[in-house]
């Protein structure tokens, strides 16, 4: 019997209910993956856009110094401020993609946390309410 029979044939709405939440979370795992390469194609083109943006830029402005005849050297303490400034650049882009990394890392654990927790209150409850049950149920001797 296949799982749309199944929910035609259940007779209590939990059944149903769970069936149908089923799907749907299944449903949305299996988009997860398309989404994912999705954005790291956005990602890598947008990457690649900017490179040729600068490149181009590049080129534009060296052929029109050149052809204006405009003087391109610059002292030695231009360039080594230059390559600092990058090298500061890098460094603090590194950092930034740690540190988003890192809250990535404890969204997840978070996520997982409420996860968990929901079980044991889940648990917690059926417990509880088991006692109570017991507790007051009509007893017959």
């Amino acid at each position: 019997m296949n799982e749309t029979n199944q929910s035609k044939n259940a007779k209590d709405v939990f059944s149903v209910y769970k069936s149908n939440t089923d799907k749907i979370f299944n449903a949305v795992r299996q988009s997860v993956p398309q989404y994912h390469q999705a954005i790291t194609n956005v990602q890598q083109e947008c990457l690649q856009a900017y490179e040729n943006a600068a490149n181009s830029a590049i080129t534009f402005q060296k052929d029109i110094a050149k052809k204006s005849g405009v003087a391109t050297s610059i002292p030695e303490a231009t360039i080594r401020i230059m390559d600092e400034t990058t090298e500061e650049i890098a460094k603090a882009s590194s950092i930034n993609n740690q540190v988003i990394l890192a809250t990535l890392d404890a969204a997840q654990q978070n996520v997982k946390t409420f996860s968990d927790n929901a079980k044991s209150f889940t648990n917690l409850s059926r417990d509880i309410l088991q006692s109570w049950i017991s507790a007051f149920a009509i007893r017959t001797n």
